[in-house]
């Protein structure tokens, strides 16, 4: 058959799968857990995912709390947070650290848009590369004769309306986030 389609979609799914997480780390003016997802913390002698070392909630629409499982990591888990560039203040309390989610300003707001642009600019680029490897594999198919040229044609054109497909759902889910940007 040259390509399997299901194995292309799979692989396109991947990509839109990346994009919603990178678009989930982007901070809109809710208190979002996966804001902290890229936060990695200096924990016994190695750099640990902040989910290793405790626990995130949203308790309140602009608050998130980080319930540390160790107290003795409390300190590097606030100074992770600080340091990570998202623009967070966060206070240790005891074995909790909160983490108010300040207003937004507009410049902020702006930089965000201009993030989750490039975030979705890279998700199209994944999934081109997906139909550039079944594109080329058709190719090959039909040159080894193992399809036909209409085959080839036909199958081309799946791709191709897959592809589409793919790059609409990367575009709504980015339009989805510039508005969750723009409205607090």
């Amino acid at each position: 058959m040259g390509t399997d389609l299901k194995e292309l979609e799979k692989r396109m799914q991947s990509a839109i799968e990346a994009l919603k997480k990178d678009l989930g780390g982007l901070r809109t003016g809710r208190a979002s857990i996966n804001l902290l997802d890229p936060v990695m913390v200096e924990a016994y002698g190695q750099r640990m995912p902040l989910n290793q070392v405790g626990t995130v909630s949203a308790p309140e629409p602009r608050l998130l709390t980080v319930n540390v499982w160790d107290k003795g990591l409390v300190i590097s888990t606030a100074k992770a947070i600080r340091e990570a560039g998202l623009g967070l203040n966060p206070a240790p309390d005891g074995q909790m650290i909160r983490i108010p989610i300040p207003e937004l300003t507009a410049e902020r707001r702006n930089e965000l848009a201009k993030l989750a642009h490039k975030y979705a600019e890279q998700g199209r680029v994944a999934v081109r590369n997906v139909r550039r490897d079944g594109m080329e594999a058709l190719k090959k198919a039909e040159k080894d004769h193992k399809i036909s040229q209409d085959e080839h044609r036909h199958k081309s054109e799946e791709v191709q309306k897959l592809t589409d497909r793919f790059v609409k759902l990367v575009d709504e889910t980015l339009a989805q986030k510039e508005k969750e940007i723009k409205t607090v």
